[in-house]
């Protein structure tokens, strides 16, 4: 028992560079489930081939199953296995066998949401990362790849759905005089080699939304999304996502899909947004459901956003997977690239770039700047399912981009073409895919690798001079990469930075863009035919994930917020305006907010800008974010200092606000993207107004609130009066409960929406929300709705007393017993103490010692948990 303890608390560290190919091989799987939620019986027949020339035994994974019955060619040779901690560990004399295991599982008992488990009635699978060996002994690899038939057999009345990978190759009922009685059937093949991960299976009683697509060489399709009767008129927008994706891939990437069927499932309770399995995507049900009346346009967007992902996953990530999980950019960096891409051909571009960079900042960059800081292709790890990061996605999205931009797109698109073609059916690795981008491009990316193996955020120092009588202006650029842990020393990495000159006279561009390749520690850049004072306009639309140091002034940021012809740069002028006043505000209590009323007011009455834009532009910094950009974060000053600049725009601002709030009233819902930019802007105008104090402020807000067609307008209200002292604010939380109790995706918004207010009773409330009977530790969404928005409000989190970091605390301590995975994913907020006051950093650092000494940690929070403490 010791230790077992001890193995626990030290959960062993699995490294890259210790990769090694698998010694069995399983080309073909067939697959039995006798599906009750009670007891299921799950029988695995694997054909099992060496790999090589060695004597090594089969392992095969297991993790909380033990077998019933062991066959091998058929016969029981109880001399043959044994059990080696949860291994299943067989001794094979010959190069090829038929290895046969039983075992039984309780689906309505599994509350980590990983293997088989129950979800609203239904029966379903998640095997991504290490699932499958929770439900089958296997070599449960991602580089071990099998051809799967899968039976299942069920109560019909209860399970009337049996869907699995592939195409249904047989169905029907069993005797009903017999030992299965009023119980059916369903085969499935699947005759694309995958690897265990991407496993699914479905037992429910569901109803269908079916549609079609012929793809470009006339193949016929059937798509199909299964809901709840009740959710079907919410899938339309999924469906047409769903389509949308299928011409994209084919238009932008040549890639078609490959099968007849394509089903998509959706389920109330996962731990991730959706998974890619092949051919039976299964969704969190908040990534499918959208109709006005319960989703916002931001809902809508993530609706359209992740079926395009996992649609993209067919390819870059199913038919082309990963060697091993320090892989796993390899599918997610390029498909979030790609997921991206599809949703800016949608809609705005420029608002697209705005809000993924915005994500990028808030998740990634501050992943990058603490304990947890790791490559998109990390070098080890204790539990696999804490890669799931910003890191890993995000930032893995913008090296794909980086490419992009270096190679331009027609010799990305051959290395993709390429990449797909020479790795089809096979585990592949990053490597793989920078080789192909190389081969096809004939451009060396040797230094391109180290984003692959460096952590941190690139800082670039950027210093403009001008030489007037000689015409010349010269740009300096000088790169530090900060050290991170493990990584004390970092070479200067490729950053490609788009960048353009402006008169600030003529308000000009003085020639076409540039696109300049900084590979080096400094370099100078010269521009030449330079007359009059230039404005420096750099990292145009984001072209690399950087911070920028530029030595440009309060009237160079307020020029290109109104000048510059990059959306983008327009955007960031404006924002990097807002953050130095704010900053300035809270370290050298600087108050002048002039330059940006200035530039505010020009936005708003500028009639080239539409309203999409300018609500991106309007929006103040979070607090989070104005954080990031001090030695050491003072959260209430910063909040004090945000208030009393949106206050002051809310009043100089009044009636250009109220201009704008009145020109996007809407006379009907649409889903346009000048609708949705009408509706933004809208209610960051009805934000100001209620700042500056107007009086009928309040009134205005609930009207909004009660009389909105769309949750978007209804939702925008009932995040400003949710903030605010006032009676109208009772009246909301109460109508909205009274409105949508009985709708659990849009009361994931009102228990979010009061736990991410800045009331100073917000913390009472959190705790009276966690004690409401609609309150479940067992609901990912549900969990995250209250405990992760808690600890992503800055103010509240980071009260003085340290009661927040207990809270979070107490929290983890009791979802890490039912789900692990979630609650590890909600340990960072505790893990940025080195950011804030020596008092704030003790409190901090005394909950993470207090997860640290919890016994029975699970391997996911130990592993967080010990990095954040460091």
């Amino acid at each position: 028992m010791l230790d077992v303890q001890a193995a626990a608390a030290n959960p062993p560290v699995i490294r890259r560079e210790d990769y090694r190919k698998p010694d069995w091989l399983m080309p073909d799987v067939f697959l039995d489930f006798a599906l009750d939620p009670a007891r299921t019986i799950v029988t695995g027949r694997l054909d099992v081939t060496r790999n090589g020339d060695h004597g090594r035994p089969l392992r095969l994974h297991g993790d909380g199953i033990t077998p019933l019955r062991v066959l091998i060619d058929g016969e029981s040779q109880a001399d043959a296995w044994r059990m080696d901690g949860p291994d299943l560990v067989i001794d094979l004399p010959r190069d090829a066998h038929v290895v046969e295991t039983q075992v039984a599982l309780c689906p309505e008992a599994n509350s980590q949401l990983m293997g088989l488990y129950a979800s609203g009635g239904n029966l379903c699978t998640q095997c991504e990362p290490e699932g499958f060996r929770r439900m089958v002994f296997f070599i449960d690899r991602p580089d071990v790849l099998s051809r799967y038939t899968v039976r299942m057999d069920a109560d019909k009345a209860r399970f009337p759905v049996l869907l699995s990978n592939g195409d249904l190759t047989g169905s029907g009922d069993l005797d009903a005089n017999g030992k299965e009685g009023g119980r059916h059937w369903a085969e499935w093949t699947d005759p694309f080699p995958k690897p265990s991960y991407l496993f699914a299976l479905v037992a429910a009683n569901l109803a269908v939304n079916v549609d079609h697509f012929t793809t470009r060489s006339g193949k016929a399709v059937k798509l199909a999304i299964w809901v709840a009767e009740s959710d079907l008129p919410k899938t339309g927008h999924a469906m047409a996502a769903l389509k949308a994706s299928m011409a994209w891939d084919e238009k932008v990437y040549g890639l078609e899909y490959d099968l007849g069927e394509y089903n998509i499932v959706a389920v109330h309770d996962f731990n991730f947004g959706a998974m890619e399995n092949k051919s039976l995507n299964v969704f969190n049900s908040r990534y499918i459901l959208a109709d006005p009346d319960t989703a916002t346009d931001i809902d809508y967007d993530g609706v359209s956003g992740v079926v395009a992902h996992e649609y993209f996953h067919n390819w870059s990530g199913n038919r082309v997977t990963c060697r091993d999980w320090f892989q796993l950019s390899l599918k997610e960096g390029f498909t979030v690239f790609r997921d991206q891409s599809f949703t800016a051909d949608q809609g705005s571009a420029a608002v697209k770039r705005i809000e993924d960079v915005r994500l990028l900042r808030a998740a990634q960059f501050q992943e990058d700047a603490g304990p947890l800081a790791h490559p998109i292709r990390p070098e080890s790890y204790m539990e696999v399912s804490n890669f799931y990061t910003a890191t890993v996605y995000n930032k893995g999205a913008e090296i794909i981009r980086m490419l992009h931009t270096i190679l331009g797109p027609q010799k990305f698109r051959a290395g993709s073409d390429l990449y797909f073609a020479r790795h089809d059916g096979t585990a592949a690795t990053c490597e793989d895919f920078v080789v192909a981008m190389e081969d096809a491009s004939g451009i060396d990316l040797t230094q391109f690798r180290l984003w692959y193996s460096q952590a941190g955020t690139p800082r670039v120092r950027a210093t403009l001079s001008h030489e007037p009588a000689g015409g010349r202006a010269l740009l300096t650029l000088e790169q530090t990469v900060p050290p991170t842990p493990g990584q004390p020393e970092k070479k200067p990495m490729p950053l490609p930075l788009r960048i353009a000159l402006f008169g600030e006279r003529s308000q000009r561009k003085f020639e076409e863009e540039r696109l300049v390749i900084l590979d080096g520690d400094r370099c100078e850049i010269l521009f030449e035919g330079i007359a009059e004072r230039p404005v420096l306009s750099i990292n145009r639309g984001f072209s690399a994930p950087v911070v920028i140091d530029s030595d440009r002034s309060a009237a160079d940021l307020a020029f290109l917020s109104a000048h510059d012809d990059d959306p983008f740069a327009r955007y960031e002028a404006m924002q990097q305006l807002m953050v130095d006043t704010l900053i300035g505000a809270v370290t050298a209590g600087r108050a002048d907010h002039g330059p940006v009323i200035d530039a505010a007011r020009n936005a708003l009455t500028d009639p080239r800008l539409d309203s999409a834009f300018i609500g991106e532009t309007m929006l103040l910094p979070s607090e989070a974010f104005i954080g990031d950009q001090m030695a050491v974060v003072d959260p209430v000053a910063i909040h004090k200092a945000r208030e009393a600049l949106r206050r002051d725009l809310g009043e100089a601002l009044e009636d250009e606000w109220r201009d704008a709030y009145e020109r996007t009233r809407a006379n009907r819902f649409e889903l346009s993207p000048q609708a949705k930019g009408a509706r933004r802007l809208r209610s960051i105008a009805l934000g100001f107004i209620m700042a500056s104090g107007a009086e009928d402020g309040p009134q205005l807000a609930l009207r909004q609130f009660m009389d909105a067609d769309n949750m978007t307008d209804r939702q925008g209200a009932f995040g400003i009066l949710a903030n605010s002292m006032t009676p109208e604010r009772d009246v909301a939380v109460a109508a909205f409960y009274d409105r949508f109790r009985d709708n659990g995706l849009v009361m994931d918004k009102w228990f979010s929406t009061q736990a991410f207010s800045i009331r100073p009773d917000t913390l009472d409330r959190v705790e009276e929300l966690v004690r409401h009977p609609d309150f479940t530790l067992s609901n990912p969404n549900r969990l995250r709705s209250v405990v992760g928005a808690m600890s992503g409000n800055q103010l509240i989190f980071h009260e003085a007393g340290g009661r927040g970091y207990r809270f979070l605390a107490d929290m983890l301590l009791k979802v890490d017993a039912l789900n692990p995975q979630t609650a590890a994913k909600l340990v960072p907020p505790l893990g940025r103490w080195r950011r804030f006051d020596e008092g704030r950093a003790a409190l901090m650092k005394a909950e993470l010692q207090r997860l640290l000494d919890a016994p029975g940690l699970s391997k996911d929070m130990f592993e967080q948990v010990s990095k954040s403490l460091g």
